[in-house]
């Protein structure tokens, strides 16, 4: 049984959710709670788990496991159907890049510990804090619409069944409406997102429906 240690609002963990569920593999999911207590990911215990106080963190096989494109890249090698990254090189490359734009470039900057750093040494609000995470997601976002214009319309983002660019997508448009970002600004990207939404992988695995949540 693979102990997913997550926090129902993180992206990272959310992505994690749902490849675990797209895949139909069950896990162990165990909170910890990024804000509750000073932030659980904080206590020594965890620490020792993580050292970047981070989550999601797995336990597999007797060895724990880190970073969410590690482990997505793991699920999809150890389960392998269904695939969550399509057959040839020049397309599994593309799906990256697309996953890379959300997980590299926009995540990072909304990021509650960097949200926190602006706070605390900048002296910002919660309204620019929204200004900033609005920023920075809308500049992503509009990066991820054009990488499928262009290409034929299918139901999903790169064809026809959902897969990692899916994966990565939906924990972002969460945040995005989050944090005020008008959707309908990306029409392509919000047409995947509501094709996602009407599957129950994708419901089950919302921070609304974790024991979590709040």
């Amino acid at each position: 049984m693979i102990v997913h240690h997550g926090y129902f609002r993180s992206s990272s963990s959310y992505r994690c959710r749902i490849a675990l569920n797209l895949k139909g593999v069950p896990s162990d999911y165990r909170p910890v709670h990024l804000v509750r207590d000073g932030g659980q990911q904080k206590t020594p215990d965890y620490t020792a788990l993580n050292p970047q106080q981070l989550v999601p963190t797995f336990e597999v096989e007797g060895d724990v496991l880190t970073q969410s494109p590690a482990i997505l890249e793991w699920i999809e090698e150890i389960y392998p159907d269904p695939p969550l990254l399509p057959p040839g090189r020049l397309a599994r490359a593309k799906v990256r890049a697309f996953c890379a734009v959300i997980g590299c470039d926009i995540h990072p900057l909304q990021n509650l510990r960097v949200l926190e750093y602006l706070g605390a040494e900048f002296g910002a609000g919660q309204d620019a804090k929204q200004a900033w995470c609005q920023r920075w997601i809308s500049d992503g976002l509009r990066a991820a619409e054009a990488l499928l214009q262009g290409r034929a319309q299918s139901r999903f983002a790169f064809g026809d069944a959902p897969g990692m660019a899916e994966v990565y997508l939906m924990p972002q448009v969460f945040s995005a409406k989050r944090f005020g970002v008008d959707m309908a600004a990306f029409p392509r990207l919000s047409a995947v997102a509501d094709a996602c939404a009407a599957l129950p992988a994708f419901d089950a695995a919302h921070p609304d429906n974790q024991p979590d949540a709040e």
